[in-house]
């Protein structure tokens, strides 16, 4: 059967913040799901975000029309692509960054969900993450690029030094950096029953892996799911701005 997709998403303040530096989109008509955590200079966050919303839906649907003959069931294709329109925006994101002092050192987490078919598409930078739920099980599928993951990785912090320490978000990677580098990719295959999710580190640093999953496990639907979220995070404290789009893959239903 084929698979249809469902999606909403919610950005919130949090409790602590002056301003949301949070940018989203959830659209299950073009398959395209994106959440950015922007960081740098006064307004610099913000503008990131919300550019890196705006710019990589154009950048696809530009490469998409002219790559018209690519195979859209070759996953190395639409991954490459997928990577190619990324690097792209970021390198935008670093040009209008190197056009104004005030949003000089402009950059964002970003991470990318393009589905096609059974297939869905990741490309991040940074730490806000995709996660996926099958059959009542939560898995992480991004992995963060940031100092406190390498350090994690390397076995010289615990996982409960990560907690609080005072390089975390602090970032090896992410979209407007010099030099360019390109995010990391991959590809999941969907089953019907699935749900994907997207959030920034915002809520995953608050909302602990046992509530999320208890979340995400419930039978509400995408929009009701967000609040749920946002809701966990910002009971946790809210330090900082909170994001989550969710998506789910409905089999041989409408959308």
């Amino acid at each position: 059967m084929p698979l249809r997709l469902r999606a909403a998403g919610l950005t919130d303040i949090g409790c602590v913040r002056e301003r949301n530096e949070d940018a989203f989109l959830a659209d299950a008509t073009t398959g395209l799901f994106i959440v950015a955590d922007g960081m740098g200079g006064r307004n610099g966050g913000e503008v990131a975000a919300r550019r890196l919303v705006e710019l990589l839906p154009e950048i696809l649907r530009r490469r998409m029309r002219d790559e018209a003959t690519a195979d859209r069931n070759d996953a190395q294709a639409m991954r490459t692509m997928l990577e190619a329109a990324v690097m792209e925006a970021s390198g935008a994101i670093r040009a209008e960054g190197e056009a104004t002092l005030e949003n000089l050192g402009m950059g964002a987490a970003i991470v990318a969900t393009l589905v096609v078919g059974s297939n869905a598409h990741i490309a991040h930078m940074g730490d806000s993450r995709a996660y996926l739920l099958r059959a009542g099980g939560v898995r992480q599928l991004t992995h963060d690029h940031s100092i406190v993951e390498a350090l994690l990785r390397n076995g010289e912090i615990s996982p409960q030094e990560a907690a609080d320490h005072p390089a975390r978000g602090r970032l090896t990677r992410f979209a407007g950096m010099e030099p360019a580098i390109e995010p990391a990719t991959q590809t999941v295959d969907l089953l019907g029953g699935d749900r994907l999710m997207l959030c920034t580190d915002g809520l995953w640093g608050l909302v602990g892996d046992r509530t999320m999953a208890g979340i995400l496990s419930c039978p509400d639907g995408c929009e009701a799911t967000c609040r749920a979220l946002i809701a966990a995070g910002k009971a946790a404290g809210g330090e900082d701005n909170l994001t989550a789009v969710v998506v789910d893959i409905v089999e041989g239903l409408t959308a």
